[in-house]
């Protein structure tokens, strides 16, 4: 099984490891989230030799602190209070949302060559997602790109998907006909 680059946010912009060119944060563009990343693994049934990655969305969790009454105040019939309520501060975390995570398959490193990027690049382009000359680099500008394009149809990565591919037309979808 072959991997591909693993893409972490670091302080708000993106790290490029394991490999991959180690380019600057373009100004002006989101940062990688930290939360893709090209994985050592694969899911359950997946075939041998396939990349994937997996796209975590971290849970979020709630403080929520509140007086509750331990004993309430003692008031005679003519409101004068003789004991003042008694109150315990508590504080609990909850989840507000959990925690998921979405495998997604990805081209291999050996489809991202220079001409594969330079064409996923120009296919961009004519959609208004990228902005500079294609020159075949899988670049910060070309992942952010790549996670404009991929952001709305529910994968929130610059990590190119091989369904995103398919949709761009850079790979072969299979004829189901033979």
């Amino acid at each position: 099984m072959r991997f591909l680059p693993l893409i972490l946010g670091l302080a708000g912009a993106p790290a490029l490891l394991a490999g991959c060119d180690n380019a600057a944060p373009v100004p002006g563009l989101p940062a990688e989230p930290q939360v893709t990343r090209q994985m050592d693994s694969a899911p359950p049934g997946a075939a041998p030799g396939t990349c994937w990655g997996k796209h975590v969305v971290p849970a979020i969790y709630e403080t929520v602190t509140e007086q509750v009454m331990l004993q309430p105040a003692e008031v005679l019939a003519d409101g004068t209070v003789t004991q003042p309520a008694i109150y315990k501060t508590e504080t609990r975390q909850g989840i507000v949302r959990e925690r998921k995570e979405t495998w997604f398959e990805m081209p291999c490193d050996t489809v991202l060559t220079p001409e594969f990027v330079a064409s996923l690049q120009r296919a961009l382009q004519a959609r208004g997602l990228y902005h500079g000359t294609p020159n075949g680099e899988m670049d910060a500008r070309t992942h952010a790109a790549i996670r404009r394009y991929q952001k709305p149809q529910g994968l929130d990565s610059g990590l190119l998907s091989i369904a995103a591919a398919r949709k761009l037309g850079l790979i072969a979808v299979a004829n189901p006909n033979g």
